[in-house]
């Protein structure tokens, strides 16, 4: 599991465009994301550099946590 930290989500829109920008990468087994921790929690074998684009490509500061 990858957990990543992600600043800027304010709402339940921003929820959704991070769960579907990492769903959509080839390995994403399973994605959680907590808008009140500001986390995405990640299963599966997607590259580490690929998740943390998508939710680049959506406008939002990233950076992995574990």
């Amino acid at each position: 599991m990858v957990v990543l930290k992600i600043d800027g989500m304010t709402c339940g829109h921003c929820v959704k465009a991070v769960s579907s920008a990492l769903e959509q990468i080839p390995g994403v087994r399973a994605v959680r994301v907590d808008l009140e921790r500001g986390q995405a929690e990640i299963d599966g074998s997607a590259e580490l550099a690929q998740l943390i684009e998508a939710v680049r490509e959506e406008g939002y500061d990233v950076q992995p946590v574990s």
